[in-house]
């Protein structure tokens, strides 16, 4: 006799995203693990005496989202610190910096504040040290952009750190450093305020959850000289981990990884090892994304720069290839793009190894087609598009004409590309990802909802081998979940203002806004 599920949930619309058409409205569930969808008549003669049955009033219920790039530490400390992401001007981030100072009952040295976004300021330039000095004077201040490779910090950290910093990272103005610093002074910073095991518990565990708030069952979170690995693993060991995690590790750990064994897809059902990640360029909103024309609102000669040179990522991809390991390269403008694909030609079967382009925002016509002729998976950010409407971050930096290539998800999937959503935690709601790509401006940009959310679950599973148990409702899934108010096939217009109303991950509820 077939044993009784642990839990049922019913009287739902439950859309699989397998591609099997009409919508089901029981999921069945035993051990963490679906063991039917079907209507609710049928699924209710499996009900037993110890079944918990979970009446879902007529809401949505999908796949639980995969979000394939996140940086989940960072996540934590703009929910810990300040969180400048609602900042409308640099007063405005001075003003939210002095008000967590005044409420620091820990008495921490540094005033930190994360993910400004000055491109939407009617002042649209980075804080200043001038600025933050209004924060404080004798203490030390940073406020972080929030694509991370950009910061701006008073006068108290720029003296202390300046030596430290490459010149060519240090922005000046008339000689004088203005405080606004990129790429690898900010790494200075990060070094600086990198927190202990304890700290980093805190706030991986605030990161979760937000994460089950908005409906994240599983994330891909890049991680770089951080204590995270470690916290991750006392997490999964204490039972604490109700998200599943594929660790990216940066490229400066492939030798420990090497020596200690562990190798993509080596864990448990939590904690499982990623890929290895490198860079390639910067950020369109530093100016260091590495384009094959001049920006549009700078110097004539200024197309970005390298962060790691072409030479460096070919002998770099080759060995992390050749020790078996998936490779997720950070690359954003279109010459960042081009040498990454290309290193990936160099290796065996980029497609099977599942090497992935992070980001991958301006993509030529022969790139787009070099995607899905190599089977390299497209991680990208559909909450980018938030930048790609005419007097946006785009049209800033690009111009109209590129403005419109940006971002082009529509032609990525069209050519038969793997195609993965993550949101780079700008922020970290799938749901606000699905409504930029569903209302997108331009055609090679805008998704189908079906398309958009299947990126953010089977494809996102497909891009950490986890397809065999996650992104889809379907007999033998894992019982990852997320319950919605109303359908946002029915509301195209206004996805991301459709609330979560509930989080199953392996079949326990992690968040219940019933």
């Amino acid at each position: 006799m077939t044993a009784a599920p642990d839990r049922i949930f019913t009287n739902a619309t439950v859309r699989t995203l397998d591609g099997s058409g009409d919508p089901a409205e029981a999921v069945a569930v035993r051990d963490g693990e679906i063991v039917r969808v079907g209507d609710a008549y049928e699924i209710e003669f499996l009900n037993g005496v110890e079944t918990d049955v979970l009446d879902l009033g007529g809401r949505v219920l999908l796949p639980g989202f995969v979000d394939a790039h996140t940086h989940l530490q960072h996540l934590g400390r703009s929910l810990v610190h300040a969180d400048l992401s609602g900042a409308d001007s640099p007063g405005d981030c001075v003003d939210l910096l002095a008000e967590r100072a005044d409420a620091d009952d820990a008495g921490d040295e540094w005033i930190l504040g994360f993910g400004f976004d000055e491109s939407a300021w009617d002042d649209s330039r980075y804080p200043t040290r001038r600025d933050l000095d209004r924060a404080s004077e004798d203490r030390p201040v940073a406020a972080f952009r929030e694509d991370m490779h950009v910061a701006a910090v008073n006068s108290v950290a720029l003296d202390r750190y300046a030596d430290e910093m490459p010149d060519a990272d240090v922005r000046t103005e008339g000689g004088e450093p203005t405080g606004v610093v990129v790429e690898a002074a900010v790494d200075v910073l990060y070094e600086a305020i990198e927190p202990d095991a304890e700290e980093t518990r805190e706030l991986l565990d605030a990161a979760q959850r937000e994460a089950h708030r908005k409906g994240v069952t599983g994330v891909h979170d890049m991680v770089r000289n951080s204590r995270a690995p470690e916290v991750y693993r006392r997490m999964d060991l204490d039972g604490d981990l109700a998200l599943r995690v594929r660790l990216n590790y940066w490229s400066d750990h492939l030798d420990a990884l090497v020596e200690t064994g562990l190798r993509t897809n080596h864990g448990s059902e939590f904690l499982r090892v990623g890929g290895v990640k490198t860079f390639t360029d910067g950020s369109l909103g530093g100016r260091t994304a590495k384009l094959s024309e001049p920006y549009a609102d700078s110097d004539a000669s200024e197309t970005g720069q390298w962060v790691v040179a072409p030479d460096e990522l070919r002998d770099f991809v080759d060995r992390a290839d050749s020790e078996g390991y998936q490779l997720t390269a950070h690359a954003i403008g279109d010459d960042a793009v081009e040498e990454v694909l290309s290193a990936y030609e160099t290796t065996d079967d980029p497609g099977a190894a599942r090497h992935r382009v992070e980001h991958a925002e301006l993509v030529s016509d022969g790139n787009v087609e070099r995607f899905a002729e190599t089977g390299v998976v497209a991680s990208v950010q559909p909450n980018f598009l938030k930048w790609a409407n005419e007097g946006g971050l785009y049209d800033q930096r690009l111009g109209g004409e590129r403005r419109r290539r940006a971002d082009r998800f529509a032609d990525l999937l069209a050519a038969g590309a793997n195609l993965a959503f993550g949101s780079d935690c700008m922020p970290l709601d799938p749901l606000f990802g699905v409504q930029q790509a569903v209302n997108a401006p331009e055609e090679c940009q805008r998704l189908s909802v079906t398309d958009a959310l299947r990126a953010y679950t089977r494809g996102a599973a497909y891009a950490g081998f986890d397809e065999h148990r996650l992104g889809t409702v379907e007999v033998g899934k894992k019982a990852d979940f997320v319950a919605l108010e109303r359908s946002p096939w029915e509301h195209p217009e206004d996805v991301e203002n459709i609330d979560v109303a509930l989080t199953v991950v392996d079949g326990e509820v992690v968040y219940d806004a019933r």
